[in-house]
Order: C-alpha cells, then structure tokens, then sequence
C-alpha cells in the first residue's frame, strides 16, 4: 500500500512547537497524509492519542556536536548528546538515525563523511531548512544521490499551517510501524516538498520566548526577526 508520511513534527512539548498531538493527527489527515513522526526536542514521544487508522510514529529530535540527529520509531528517553552514544541508543532500540537538515547553517559536505557509516539516512527535504541556506535542500538531495544514501523528509512543523509541507512516499506492506521501517530502510521512496513562509519560523520562536519569560532585549530582537522574515515572504 502506498502511505504519505511526514516525518519530523514538533508538538507543544518542544519549546518552540504549539500543537497537541490531537491536532498534530487531525491537520495530518486534513493534508492528506497517513502518519507522521512527532521528534521534540530531546524528548521521546511517550503519550498516546486517539488515532485509529493513522500511524503515530515515535521519535526524537536530539541537539549533538555534529547537529540535529532524528531517532524515529524509538519509545524511551534518549539521555545523550554526544552524536555517536545518541545513534547507539536509537539503534539499540531498533530505531532509525537520521541526520535532519544537514545543510541548514553549512554547506560543507567534508564535515558530514565520517558520521555517515553510522547513519540511516538523511533528510533532503525539510520545509524550513532554507531560510538560511537558500540551497540546502537541493544540495542534501543531490550529496544523498551521490552517495547513495537513504532519503527522508519532514516538514520540521512547528504550528499547524505548515504540516504537510514535507511528504515522503513509501510502498508498505501494511501500515504499522514494522512494515514503514521496512519500507524506508529500502530507500525506495518518491519526496515532495514545498517551504514553508519564513513567519512561521519567527511565529514559533516567539513561543519559545514567552515559555521562557525571556527579556525586553530578546523580544526587541525578535521583532527585527520577525520584519525580516515579513520581508523574505513578501519578497
């Protein structure tokens, strides 16, 4: 069967995300899609929601030396931020290591070749990972077919309006957790993307701030953030 998937969504209990899991699966379906993975910040996905017919995939979005790594189809915490002891842990419980936006603050491929042995793939598609690098996407895609490395997409969604903006497409033998992870680790997968407004960026961040009651500066710093995002949407 053919499954739509979005793999890599923030829900409320990042700093910066804003959703329910209840929300997160219903604008899911409203887009179309058959399952998602939900990777907090540093958090494994431990609670439930009411989802029948819809796969909820568990994940993580860890902050490493070596960036941001995606453990999808794990259920226990992950403690660790050193990049090799995270991708044994995502190993150890059977999940997948995905390396997500590699090319979002740097286009510098040499930095990436040692980690890759270690890796299940990379994402080359993320619909916020050019605000920074115009290029990045494109240039994931094209360092993954040169390699020969596994493609995965997520649309890094912070607020509703941009899930969806990353779909993978895999053929499945069922939809569970079992049969996508087969799937994907196949590589056959077909990606479609767009990215999503730069607002969104600085609607999610503005979050972030009021959950840490941050100070006068940092929202002074985030008004010119926001303008300049206002700017690149309607530029």
């Amino acid at each position: 069967m053919e499954l739509k998937l979005d793999l890599h969504i923030h829900s409320a209990h990042s700093p910066d995300g804003r959703m329910s899991l209840d929300e997160i699966v219903g604008r899911c379906r409203k887009a179309g899609l058959d399952g998602a993975a939900v990777c907090d910040h540093d958090r494994v996905l431990t609670e439930c929601s009411d989802c029948s017919d819809f796969l909820l995939i568990p994940g993580v979005e860890l902050s490493t030396q070596h960036g941001h790594l995606l453990g999808l189809f794990v259920s226990a915490p992950i403690e660790t931020k050193d990049f090799d002891q995270a991708v044994e842990a995502i190993h150890a419980q059977g999940g997948l290591a995905v390396l997500a936006h590699p090319f979002e603050h740097s286009a510098d491929e040499e930095r990436l070749l040692p980690l890759l042995p270690a890796l299940d793939g990379i994402e080359i598609w993320n619909s916020r990972a050019t605000r920074k690098n115009r290029h990045a996407n494109a240039q994931a895609e094209a360092f993954a077919a040169r390699l020969g490395l596994r493609r995965f997409a997520g649309s890094d969604a912070h607020v509703p309006q941009e899930i969806g903006n990353a779909v993978l497409i895999v053929e499945a033998e069922a939809k569970t957790p079992e049969a996508v992870k087969s799937a994907l680790l196949t590589g056959a997968v077909r990606i479609e993307g767009r990215s999503s407004p730069a607002r969104h960026t600085a609607a999610s961040q503005l979050t972030r701030l009021k959950r840490a009651h941050a100070a006068p500066a940092a929202y002074l710093k985030w008004v010119l953030f926001a303008g300049k995002c206002l700017l690149r949407d309607i530029f």
